[in-house]
């Protein structure tokens, strides 16, 4: 994992960003898997943001990373500053 600049993204940030979160954005022609970009919030409020893909063939969920977003790249951390 990361270190980011609050400090490594703990196992348990992750789960629980992703089960207080949402998807933002999809990436359905994503392979072997589509997969998802979650933005979520850890119980002490800190926002992560994981990717994930999902087969739901295997009824298998992958994280493919987690990472804490910028603030100057992200507008309420959901959606994305035009360039």
């Amino acid at each position: 994992m990361r270190t980011e600049e609050s400090g490594r993204i703990r196992e348990e940030e992750v789960f629980e960003s992703i089960m207080r979160g949402g998807i933002i954005e999809e990436y359905r022609d994503d392979k072997p898997y589509p997969s998802a970009l979650i933005c979520g919030r850890t119980k002490n409020e800190r926002p992560v943001h994981v990717v994930c893909a999902y087969s739901g063939e295997d009824d298998l969920a992958i994280v493919i990373t987690a990472y804490q977003p910028d603030p100057s790249l992200w507008l309420d951390y959901k959606w994305r500053r035009g360039k």
